[in-house]
């Protein structure tokens, strides 16, 4: 939506044979040239890392996640072999990490469902399917329960209107229906909020929430905030906040994932890596707006070592 730029463009020009001969010599002889390995990936599109890739096997007959995994460790190890995973690929690899175990990190959940394409939502079904030999809709069906599970399996039809038509009329009504279900009585009616939330497009969910703010005199999220709890208030949080402005709500997550004791290195590594090429140079603008301190600035402050500048590397 609207103008968005990546921090990652296809590299120019491209020499898959120097790349894979560059990343063999960073990883011969006794330690890692990690910068040498930071200073490739790191400036290739995902496309352009398949192929390399695919030439480290044909020339080395060696599997270059493998050589990886063996020479890198922590944090670093864990984003560079994101990196080395189609975009959707890792997608699907996070949702099952999700639910996987005792308990579910619906964050995650919310975090990739709520802010994908219906061609997202198609693929990730398709691929989760073909990496885990697993149904998602059955995955999260089985793994959620209550108005949280029916808002996911909504979200995981891929329907949503992806047009920019508004059509005012229609917010009206969907602004009167979000008032009578919430606010106007008591208790409130989840299905018309997980109903309009996942199904209209983002600038009519806009005009929806302006009418619905002029008819209660109350902002949607506060209207969330009061009416909602738990992982339900967290969905539709998030869902509000990516139909206003999909960058803020990444510039929020990482912020979150940075706030308190101890960093959530999982959530940056999966916005850094999947938004980078498509709009993590706006979710840096976002950031620094919001915060008054710049996305990398704060990497710098919450992150060491290898990780910290394969992190920064992406940001640019």
């Amino acid at each position: 939506m609207g103008n968005c730029q990546p921090t990652i463009v296809p590299y120019e020009p491209f020499d898959v044979i120097a790349d894979i001969k560059a990343i063999r010599k960073a990883c011969k002889g006794f330690g890692t040239d990690e910068q040498a390995i930071i200073d490739i990936l790191a400036n290739r599109s995902s496309a352009q890392r398949q192929d390399i890739k695919q030439a480290y096997f044909d020339k080395y007959d060696d599997e270059l996640v493998d050589k990886l995994k063996s020479e890198l460790s922590g944090n670093f190890e864990k984003a560079i072999l994101a990196m080395l995973d189609p975009p959707v690929i890792y997608a699907v690899k996070e949702l099952r990490k999700a639910m996987k175990g005792a308990g579910t990190d619906e964050d995650v959940l919310v975090e990739i469902l709520c802010t994908a394409t219906n061609a997202d939502i198609a693929m990730f079904k398709e691929c989760y399917f073909q990496v885990h030999e697993r149904d998602l809709e059955a995955d999260i069906e089985g793994d959620t329960s209550g108005d949280v599970r029916n808002l996911l399996m909504a979200l995981l039809q891929g329907t949503r209107d992806e047009s920019y038509e508004v059509d005012e009329a229609l917010a009206e009504e969907d602004a009167t229906s979000l008032f009578e279900a919430g606010e106007g009585r008591f208790g409130t009616d989840e299905s018309t909020f997980s109903y309009i939330l996942a199904s209209r497009n983002y600038l009519q969910l806009q005009a929806t929430f302006k009418i619905y703010e002029q008819l209660s005199g109350t902002e949607i999220l506060d209207a969330i905030e009061n009416e909602t709890s738990g992982t339900l208030k967290k969905c539709y949080t998030a869902l509000v906040r990516v139909a206003k402005n999909p960058q803020l709500y990444f510039a929020r997550r990482l912020n979150d994932a940075m706030k308190g004791a101890g960093t959530d290195e999982d959530t940056l590594i999966r916005i850094i890596m999947c938004r980078s090429e498509y709009d993590l140079e706006t979710i840096k603008d976002m950031y620094l707006e919001k915060y008054d301190v710049s996305l990398k600035d704060a990497l710098r402050d919450e992150c060491s070592g290898d990780f910290k500048r394969l992190l920064l590397a992406i940001c640019h």
